[in-house]
């Protein structure tokens, strides 16, 4: 483990790892096309996958003001329902023409910056650059070590950001936690699910809020797959380090590698 310093000696000019008490974020390679999807199935998701933590915050949080108000998942869905003038009357283009602008540099900006990222972390690799293994502070602690990824998609599929605080990615797990929480209070999700539990269909189909009802798929299946993601590639920086490590220590410079 090394620590920062202003010293350009210690601070390596291309750093694999920042790791501190409440998260982690580091480099490896991702597929740019993945991460634009992801921008594209909710603003805001592209960028907390690449760290970008504010800048995904403020995105989420701008889709969810601007697609509420214009209601734009409403219209949807009446237009995948074949009610194209339902659709219009619900719309308000007011709100709506600010959306797209933001929607589309949400894309753009998270397939660019997917693209950057993986050449910092091709040069971090091959100038082999020190990884993080554990902080401490006063109130957390965090250290780099082995998970199974099925477990954190066990704990995102029963509630999506609890996997993340497994993972110790706790700005990411509570903000998606929060956010779960309250698009399935004003969804009615759960009444309804417990309406058709109980085979009251009427009564679910009622009382469901659709506008916020098509959030849920997709905080639930990014939860799912970014909670495994990062698992897998925190394994993986497990090893690396633990490799490097070995080799500076106890591998001789006259080690003749076998053919």
């Amino acid at each position: 483990m090394f620590t920062r310093t202003s010293s350009p000696s210690i601070n390596p000019r291309r750093p694999k790892s920042f790791l501190s008490s409440l998260t982690a974020n580091y480099l490896h390679l991702r597929n740019p096309y993945v991460i634009t999807w992801w921008s594209a199935a909710f603003p805001g998701f592209g960028h907390i996958s690449l760290g970008n933590y504010v800048q995904g915050f403020l995105l989420f949080t701008w889709e969810m003001i601007v697609n509420t108000q214009a209601q734009v998942n409403l219209g949807i869905f009446y237009s995948f329902t074949g009610r194209y003038d339902m659709a219009k009357e619900v719309v308000d283009s007011r709100w709506l023409l600010l959306y797209a602008p933001v929607f589309i540099f949400a894309m753009w900006s998270s397939y660019r910056l997917t693209v950057t990222l993986n050449g910092f972390s091709i040069l971090a690799d091959r100038n082999h650059s020190p990884i993080d293994v554990a902080q401490m502070s006063v109130v957390e602690l965090n250290f780099v070590d082995k998970r199974s990824p099925w477990v954190a998609v066990m704990w995102s599929a029963l509630t999506p950001g609890v996997a993340h605080l497994y993972t110790h990615r706790l700005p990411t797990g509570f903000f998606l936690l929060v956010w779960w929480i309250a698009i399935c209070y004003f969804s009615h999700v759960l009444q309804a699910i417990q309406y058709t539990a109980l085979g009251e269909f009427e009564q679910a189909k009622e009382i469901i809020n659709i506008q916020w009802f098509i959030d849920l798929p997709s905080i639930y299946g990014y939860a799912l797959y970014d909670a495994y993601a990062n698992i897998v590639e925190t394994n993986r920086l497990y090893d690396r380090e633990q490799a490097d490590y070995l080799t500076k220590q106890y591998q001789s410079s006259d080690f003749i590698m076998p053919v």
